[in-house]
This record gives C-alpha cells, sequence and structure tokens, in this order.
C-alpha cells in the first residue's frame, strides 16, 4: 500500500478548492429546503385532494426525478457543469412556488404536468454537481470529496423536517414557496461563484479523451453505422459504450438494489414500529441516531477505508449494511434493535456509500456526465419502487421482510464487489483508468485517481 492512499479529514478539509467549497454550500442551501418529495402528499390532502390524486402527483413528481438525472448527464455533457446547475435551479424555483396555486382538483392535469417537471429540473442538476466536484478536487481526494458532498445533503435533508414543522405551524403554502425561494438562490450562487469551465482534471484527461474517440469510432464503423457525428459520438456512442460495459451493468444493478433495500428504513421501518405496538417517537429516535452518526463520522470512516481496495470497501460496506437488516428482524424482542439495526446500517453506508457514490467519476471527461446521470437515474428508479417492494412484501412477511432485505442488499454487495473489482493492489497515482476498469493498467484503490 503506498501513502497515496492515506488522506486525512484535515488535509482534505484544508486543501478543498474554494469553488468545492461553495458547491457543497449551495447544494445545502438547496436541500434545506426541499419539500417537495417528503410534503407533497401530506400537503394535497390537506388541501383536500383525494389520496389518489396525491398519490398520482407524487408518481409524477418521481417519475420526473428519474428522466431529469439522465437528461442532467446530457445538458453537463453539452453545455457544461456550471450552466446545467442554473438552468435546471432557475426553472425549478417558479414551478415549485407555483404548486399551491394548482392544488385543486378541478386542476389535476396542469398540477400533475407542474409536478413532473419541478422533479426533473429539481434532479437535473445533480450529474452536473457531481461532473463539477471530480473535476475541481485533487484526484486522491475525490472519494473524500464525494463524502463531504454526502454529508451535505444528509445535513439539509436532516434539518429540513425541522424547518418545515416550523413552516407548517405558520402557512402549508410557505413550505413550496421557500422551497421555490432556495431553488433560485442556488441559481444565483452558482452563477456567480461556480467556475465557468472544468477545474484541473481537464487538462489530464485530454489524451484519454482523444483515444476513447477513436475507439468509438472505430466501434461505429464496425457495428456499420458509419462514423459519427460529434454529437452522436458523444451521446448514443456514449452510451452504448456503458452498455457493452459488463462491470457498469452489474455496478448499475448494485445501485439498483441496494437502493431499492435503503429507502425501506423510510418506507417499512415507520411500519415495523407502528405494527410491533411501539411509539412513534422511536422512529424518530432512529432517525435521529442515523442521521448524527451519519454526518459525524463518514469523512473519518472514509480515512480508513481509502487505504484498502474499492471492491473490498464496499462489500464490507453492504454487509454490515445486511447486518443492520437482519437485526431489524428482532424488533419484535426488544426496541433496542430498531437502534442497533440502525447504527449498523448506517455505518456500512458510510463504508460503501463513498466509493460507490465516486466510481462513475472515474470515467473520461467524455463519459463521466452520462455515466453519473445514469446512475443517479438508476437510484431514483429504484426510490420510486421501494414503496411497491415494502407494500407487497412487508405486508406478507412481517419481520421476515427484513431478512430478505437483508439477502437483497448482500447480493447488491456481490454486484458492487464485481463491478469495483480492479485486482487487489493499488495503482500508480499517475496512471488512468480506463473505461470499465476491466483488466486494464493496474487496479484502482479508493480515494485512487479519477
Amino acid at each position: 500500500m503506498t501513502d497515496d492512499a492515506h488522506v486525512g479529514v484535515l488535509e482534505t478539509l484544508k486543501s478543498t478548492p474554494l469553488a468545492v467549497r461553495y458547491l457543497l454550500g449551495g447544494m445545502l442551501v438547496n436541500q434545506l429546503g426541499a419539500f417537495v418529495q417528503t410534503f407533497l402528499v401530506l400537503y394535497l390532502t390537506h388541501r383536500h385532494l383525494s389520496v389518489d390524486d396525491a398519490g398520482l402527483s407524487l408518481v409524477a413528481y418521481s417519475a420526473g426525478t428519474v428522466l431529469g438525472t439522465m437528461l442532467g448527464g446530457e445538458a453537463t455533457s453539452r453545455f457544461g457543469p456550471r450552466a446545467t446547475i442554473v438552468m435546471a435551479m432557475a426553472g425549478s424555483g417558479p414551478l415549485v412556488a407555483v404548486i399551491p396555486a394548482l392544488s385543486r382538483s378541478s386542476l389535476l392535469a396542469p398540477l400533475l404536468v407542474v409536478v413532473a417537471l419541478a422533479g426533473l429540473l429539481a434532479q437535473a442538476y445533480r450529474p452536473a454537481a457531481s461532473v463539477l466536484l471530480s473535476d475541481l478536487m485533487p484526484e486522491r481526494q475525490q472519494v473524500m470529496g464525494f463524502s463531504m458532498m454526502r454529508i451535505a445533503i444528509n445535513t439539509g435533508a436532516a434539518l429540513a423536517p425541522l424547518i418545515a414543522a416550523g413552516l407548517i405551524l405558520a402557512d402549508w403554502d410557505a413550505l413550496f414557496w421557500l422551497d421555490g425561494a432556495t431553488t433560485l438562490l442556488w441559481a444565483l450562487l452558482a452563477f456567480a461563484l461556480l467556475p465557468r469551465h472544468a477545474g484541473p482534471a481537464e487538462a489530464a484527461t485530454a489524451t484519454e479523451e482523444t483515444e476513447q474517440v477513436a475507439a468509438e469510432v472505430e466501434s461505429a464503423k464496425k457495428d456499420g453505422e458509419g462514423t459519427p457525428e460529434p454529437a452522436e459520438l458523444t451521446g448514443r456512442a456514449a452510451y452504448a459504450a456503458m452498455l457493452r460495459d459488463r462491470k457498469y451493468v452489474f455496478y448499475l444493478l448494485a445501485v439498483l438494489l441496494g437502493t431499492i433495500t435503503y429507502v425501506q428504513s423510510m418506507i417499512a421501518l415507520p411500519l415495523q414500529v407502528r405494527a410491533d405496538d411501539y411509539p412513534t417517537g422511536l422512529y424518530s429516535a432512529v432517525l435521529t441516531v442515523s442521521s448524527v452518526v451519519l454526518i459525524t463520522c463518514e469523512l473519518k470512516v472514509t480515512t480508513y477505508i481509502l487505504r484498502i481496495p474499492t471492491h473490498t470497501a464496499v462489500m464490507i460496506g453492504h454487509l454490515v449494511n445486511s447486518a443492520g437488516f437482519a437485526v431489524y428482524a428482532l424488533v419484535a424482542h426488544s426496541p433496542a434493535f430498531f437502534l442497533i439495526g440502525a447504527v449498523l446500517e448506517v455505518g456500512g453506508l458510510m463504508i460503501a456509500g463513498p466509493s460507490m457514490f465516486a466510481h462513475p467519476a472515474t470515467f473520461p471527461a467524455a463519459l463521466k456526465a452520462r455515466y453519473i446521470g445514469t446512475m443517479q437515474a438508476m437510484a431514483g428508479l429504484a426510490s420510486a419502487v421501494g414503496p411497491l417492494f415494502a407494500v407487497f412484501v412487508w405486508t406478507r412477511l412481517d419481520h421476515g421482510f427484513w431478512v430478505l432485505c437483508a439477502a437483497v442488499n448482500a447480493v447488491a454487495g456481490l454486484l458492487a464487489m464485481a463491478g469495483l473489482n480492479r485486482g487487489a493492489r493499488p495503482r500508480d497515482p499517475e496512471q488512468k483508468i480506463a473505461p470499465g476498469g476491466g483488466g486494464q493498467g493496474e487496479p484502482e484503490v479508493v480515494g485512487g485517481t479519477a
């Protein structure tokens, strides 16, 4: 193991570029006002829409978020990260703010359109933010950088319900007005503070992009497509390369299965609390403990996982996470198992999450935005499918449901290990990763170059 894999928390914080700090600060501001997905159903039923109409609105929003991450990756490749963030947030803010004016049964059709577009634009900035962070952070600190991004998002997600509780006491409509305001503020911050062009990673990947372009041209010729135009090369050819990359497909499947099981802590777990006749405050305690542990410990945990191969880290993380799900099967015996399971679950997330989150950014710039967008779209699809998994399976298995979650999550770990495995030895920090990372050059280590 080389010293290049050892990255400390203080070292990372001190060397974080100012533009990255602006980026993370803007994401935190935006997340503090992100109320739509959490409170949309409650708000619409409060405004006397039927449960079916409210549920349909949430489906429209979720569908928009899945499409938004894909389009966000495409827009980032074409227009750049800063422009994509500004356009997405500037469009999303007014749409969110107008939701209260459309929250009537007679306006259901325009409400669904607005909600779907709001979801699309709300998530379109995520691939751009990931690309910008990967371009600006020093290569050996990129996994730590993505860990900081996760902490910014999770801190906002933890504080947002507290803000919402105060707003609801004053005016339900204020939820969406503040959401729209923070989104527009993020657009202004991005326009004023984020760099127009990519950072230091751009120059370093110029040669690799040229080689990738040549490879895609030759591949297109062999497939009988002729020589693609530049737009085709960076569009269809990029996605074709992704589908041919077996390791990346394994990784995407791991994201899908892992996210389906992860969302059960927000869907099936509160149902389990109620089914076992525990007070609802217990679930709040579980969420609080999980948030505190994740926000305060993830950076330090990341410094340790930087020292082991990526595929080992993600497998260990998924196994720890699965142990947490398995512990939930014992909650009928004692409420303490809720807290034990939560700590194990969040521990697994801290071990596997940064590496999983950072992986798409290890690809050349010609492919990176679309790979990130596809990964985030897969996670969004899993978040939409997760509630169905809970409704149709938990209601039939009860406590056995958590054993099934543990098994599914372990399968996700095996897929992740196969998708990210480049061998057991650390790479030379100066050596670049070939797309797909399968068997070319030295193997990747968590925290290595992108």
